[in-house]
């Protein structure tokens, strides 16, 4: 008879299956290459967009007020991106959104090109682009649980920011080189072409195997939206694992997540290096998060603690680089905070997708969204005063040292409750 070690796969082609089980659902591939493509894009763009403004005003305080414009609708409305979720189809919703996206990066292309842009357009299309965002962000947050149910929406979580920190280290590589070669203008065109890809994906998609499910009635009366919003508040506030998440992920984006207002300034002041050293750190950030992401992805579970730890490595990285200036120390911290970072937003995302009923999803990931996203203008003005004041290592300092604290306080103020959230799993 064989042995049970002989019939059994390695434990890493067990993980390989693991970490890939969410792309059994047809759906979830198409929307997982279409969105590989499109964010490679994004990210180039990104890149770009920071090294353009710099270009043009010399002030980092400027990149930072841009980058408050870009997630200042999502702090004000986001809120009511989560009842757009909730009441329009999710698949047709998202097609009109990448189009939109899709479009305003056409728009900064042409004027890049012809050497028209100036700052304020670029703040112009950058406010645009956060207007559709509002509804975006949550409809594709939680358009994943349709797209493969709940048993593998762990799985599919972690794949979603495996293929974000993929673009991520293929992005702003690949801009480096091509603002380089050819130029800034060039990225924007890129990036419009590739939301194609994730279109096309979502037009090809069956209706028949979206795991659907009854749709929130959208109501104009004023007090009946207010009532709606307030149960999905009450819901995050009464949810332990909900307000953990959402509080931590809140703070630590607002202090220490601020990378595409520091990095530049870092690059170009602290290192004395080009556009192409600004995509390489970017790169070593996106491969860290990238491996966490990985990681989270074969385990297939999720833990208030990993969290936590997360933004932990997060901020003392960030400390840490008041005394870096030397690429491949710098390329290693960034490597950290990469990895750092994931381990924290997709552990709060996933906890947050387990936790909520289908009929507060919408509502419930538009808080996450709002906190998350709409904390970068706070956090980006935070970090642009303090780079154009005293220097982007101690911006990045003072920020990774609160980021730290935060998550101590977090676990502090959490620990009872995962205590008795341990004993009863073991009970």
């Amino acid at each position: 008879m064989p042995s049970a070690a002989g019939t059994a796969p390695p434990r890493a082609v067990a993980g390989a299956r693991r970490a890939g089980i969410a792309l059994r659902h047809r759906n979830f591939r198409l929307f997982f290459f279409g969105q590989l493509i499109s964010l490679i894009g994004t990210w180039m763009q990104s890149l770009a967009q920071g090294w353009l403004v710099l270009q043009l005003t010399q002030d980092p305080f400027v990149l930072g007020v841009i980058s408050a414009v870009q997630y200042l609708p999502m702090m004000i409305f986001g809120l009511f991106g989560g009842l757009i979720a909730d009441a329009l189809p999710k698949r047709a919703t998202l097609v009109g959104t990448q189009t939109a996206s899709m479009l305003l990066a056409l728009v900064l292309f042409w004027l890049s090109w012809t050497h028209q842009v100036q700052a304020w357009h670029v703040g112009v299309l950058a406010l645009l682009l956060g207007l559709v965002n509002i509804v975006d962000m949550p409809t594709r947050q939680a358009f994943v649980v349709e797209m493969v149910g709940r048993d593998d929406v762990v799985n599919a979580v972690a794949l979603n920011s495996a293929v974000f920190n993929v673009a991520r280290i293929l992005g702003p590589a690949v801009a480096g080189v091509i603002i380089g070669l050819v130029g800034i203008s060039s990225c924007f065109f890129l990036n419009g072409v590739s939301y194609i890809a994730v279109i096309v994906g979502l037009l090809a998609m069956r209706s028949s195997e979206l795991h659907a499910k009854g749709a929130y009635q959208f109501t104009r009366n004023a007090s009946a939206v207010v009532r709606d919003l307030a149960e999905g508040l009450r819901y995050v506030r009464s949810t332990p694992v909900v307000l953990l998440a959402v509080g931590v992920v809140g703070l630590v984006s607002t202090l220490g997540m601020n990378l595409n207002v520091l990095v530049p300034v870092y690059t170009a002041d602290v290192l004395h290096t080009n556009a192409t050293g600004f995509g390489f750190l970017m790169a070593a950030t996106g491969i860290g998060s990238l491996v966490a992401a990985l990681t989270i992805a074969v385990a297939g579970r999720t833990s208030p603690r990993v969290l936590l730890a997360g933004g932990a490595v997060l901020g003392l990285l960030q400390a840490a680089l008041v005394v870096v200036n030397a690429m491949p120390v710098a390329l290693a911290c960034m490597f950290g905070i990469g990895f750092g970072s994931i381990a924290m937003t997709a552990t709060a995302n996933t906890s947050i997708q387990l936790a909520v009923p289908d009929s507060l999803r919408g509502r419930v990931l538009s808080v996450y969204t709002t906190v998350f996203a709409g904390s970068t203008p706070v956090g980006a003005l935070f970090a642009g005063t303090l780079a154009a004041q005293w220097g982007a290592a101690l911006a990045f300092g003072a920020g990774g040292a609160a980021s730290a604290a935060v998550v101590a306080v977090a676990f502090i103020l959490a620990r009872p409750w995962m205590a008795r959230q341990a004993v009863a799993r073991t009970a």
